[in-house]
């Protein structure tokens, strides 16, 4: 398991950015959502075995994204990830983009647990106890 926030570095190349060298705003949701992808691989899901196994995946249901200040070509960031909250069906998560500590972005999600016809499934008992250590984690060290 990995210690809260979960953090993931990212580095910004020209596939990354508009024509002058600044990210382009969607590239920002692709850095998150690598960084969810990896938080769940750390805790020992990845997103495909998870799926062939329980039948389950997670769906953004609901975003919403604050662009503070530009990243730019060749920037180093940081993706943390906070789980906030759990439900029967859904969990809730913050994330901070970083540039040498300084929010650049930062997200608040609802992600709901859905099955691969897309309807609205409750989280299987091992993942709930996975996000439940991670949520608990990450008190403990927002309290430090």
């Amino acid at each position: 398991m990995t210690a809260a926030p979960h953090s993931f570095p990212v580095r910004v190349y020209w596939e990354d950015t508009d024509g002058s060298g600044i990210v382009y705003h969607a590239s920002y949701l692709r850095f998150a959502e690598r960084a969810r992808t990896e938080l769940l691989r750390a805790a020992g899901f990845e997103q495909w075995s998870m799926l062939a196994e329980t039948g389950i995946a997670f769906a953004v249901r609901h975003c919403a994204i604050d662009f503070r200040r530009s990243a730019r070509l060749d920037d180093q960031l940081l993706v943390e990830t906070r789980v906030t909250a759990i439900g029967g069906a859904s969990l809730e998560m913050s994330q901070a983009i970083r540039r040498d500590g300084d929010d650049i972005v930062t997200l608040l999600l609802k992600l709901a647990c859905i099955t691969r016809d897309g309807r609205a499934a409750r989280m299987p008992p091992r993942l709930r106890e996975v996000f439940n250590a991670i949520k608990d984690q990450t008190a403990s060290h927002a309290a430090e």
